[in-house]
């Protein structure tokens, strides 16, 4: 009778506190302009009451000017401090309002923002990716014009945007075939952003926050063209997925990048790319790969989803990640190191897109998913904002642990378990009440959001919900 109690103790003991080194002096970026968000809005309620003759005109006329603006880009390689770059980023934003009430621009303005993105990735390769001005410059361009658009899509009907916008189509030699209208290659890796509320820390947490959480790495038959995706998951590890699988999972947003065939390495091998993938097919298919929660990107016997891609081409000698991750926010880097983070200059998947080695095929978003994104994304800050500890229900650690020791056992089985392999059981505690606080705040922003659109007769602006989520995290 004694055994039973005394195990129910021993299994109630607290695991010692995960080590979070310091971040030494680096901080996240911070935009800073919160006057400038709002002078925007004001002038979007005010294209909303305006003739729609000259909302159009507007519309055109900045149009213009950032076409004007691209094309001298294009006689030359420009430094990143060059004022150009500030006119382009300033037309972006100063485009949103009046291209929010004249869905007919929004077209024009997403294949803008496409094409600003390859010119400035096309410029970057001159440019030092270590240095933070760069970082700086690349973030508030490729980032910035993103958001300006979005602010836009999200105030216009569904259907006046194309979800698919085509970006660079890159030359490649590697195997390749159509999925959902864009043809894809051997060796494409892509990016994409669900719905779990991990995957706004993962995109928010970054000193760069981002749009994306994973990332896959695309391999397509050279015999029967059969396309699949190589990733990585917190619950199985690393795993091949077909093109149907891939895109059944949800997915708010996915981008489609691809190296450059200018590479020296393609040059001399381009056939390197479909090398990289079949080397990452091979490597799953011939052993189990434990997802790698140590984020540890120099360390490939357990890999995390950046990682797939990462080592695939390391292989072969091409190094992404140009631009190293940080992430220095104690709070990030506590909240991570409770999940079995210990690696916090990794490889985050949002900062691929900056890399100047890959160019951009296509992005995609869903339209009824970006609004659920960007809520998503203001109460991830919203919370880490807040900060404190990652608390879990310590009256659970007894089922949990048990629940650890059978889902080892189903792990060698080769089956996944309720405990992901790699995350013990008090991470998987602190991970399921973070999903939850994350679900009940969300909740809470959605009902004062539609609240706040009932009164003011718009979607509340990104701003407006970082307010809400800032709001409803008190109530938390």
């Amino acid at each position: 009778m004694v055994v039973l109690p005394a195990v129910y103790l021993l299994l109630m003991v607290p695991g010692l506190a995960p080590p979070v080194p310091p971040a030494g002096d680096r901080q996240p970026f911070v935009w800073n302009r919160d006057g400038y968000w709002a002078e925007l809005e004001a002038r979007f309620r005010s294209a909303r009451v305006a003739e729609a003759t000259q909302t159009a005109a507007a519309a055109t006329a900045r149009l213009d000017r950032c076409r004007d603006l691209l094309a001298q880009l294009a006689s030359g390689t420009s430094p990143a401090d060059d004022p150009v770059f500030d006119a382009l980023e300033e037309g972006m934003f100063e485009l949103a309002p009046f291209a929010a009430v004249c869905p007919a621009s929004l077209p024009e303005y997403a294949r803008l923002q496409a094409d600003l993105r390859a010119a400035v990735k096309a410029q970057s390769r001159h440019w030092d990716m270590g240095s933070a001005a760069v970082r700086d410059r690349l973030y508030r361009l490729l980032y910035g014009s993103r958001a300006a658009l979005e602010e836009a899509l999200l105030q216009a009907p569904p259907d006046a945007c194309p979800a698919l916008t085509p970006g660079t189509f890159g030359p490649s030699q590697t195997p390749q075939a159509e999925v959902a209208g864009v043809v894809v290659h051997s060796g494409d890796i892509l990016l994409s952003r669900g719905g779990a509320p991990a995957s706004a820390l993962i995109a928010r947490g970054n000193d760069y926050p981002g749009n994306f959480s994973h990332v896959a790495l695309v391999h397509v038959s050279a015999t029967t063209k059969r396309v699949c995706a190589i990733e990585a998951h917190i619950e199985r590890g690393v795993t091949v997925a077909d093109a149907a699988e891939y895109l059944s999972d949800p997915k708010r947003r996915v981008m489609v990048l691809r190296p450059r065939a200018d590479l020296p390495p393609l040059v001399a091998d381009p056939l390197l790319p479909h090398k990289a993938a079949e080397y990452a097919l091979e490597q799953c298919r011939g052993r189990h790969i434990t997802y790698d929660f140590a984020m540890d990107h120099r360390e490939h016997s357990r890999l995390f989803c950046s990682e797939v891609a990462a080592a695939a081409y390391e292989e072969f000698g091409v190094r992404l990640w140009m631009g190293m991750s940080y992430l220095s926010s104690p709070v990030v880097r506590r909240w991570l190191a409770a999940f079995g983070a210990r690696h916090f200059e990794t490889q985050e998947p949002a900062d691929l897109e900056y890399d100047p080695q890959l160019e951009v095929v296509a992005e995609w978003r869903a339209a009824d998913g970006l609004f659920l994104d960007h809520v998503d994304n203001a109460v991830a800050e919203a919370m880490l904002a807040r900060g404190g500890s990652l608390g879990y229900a310590w009256w659970a650690l007894p089922a949990a642990r048990l629940a650890k020791g059978y889902s080892a056992v189903l792990n060698l089985l080769g089956k996944a378990g309720p405990v992901p392999e790699g995350l013990d059981a008090t991470a998987a505690l602190r991970h399921a009440r973070f999903g939850r606080t994350h679900a009940r705040t969300r909740a809470r922003v959605l009902a004062d959001a539609t609240a706040w659109q009932r009164e003011h007769g718009l979607r509340p602006p990104y701003w407006e919900l970082a307010r809400l989520a800032e709001q409803a995290t008190a109530a938390e």
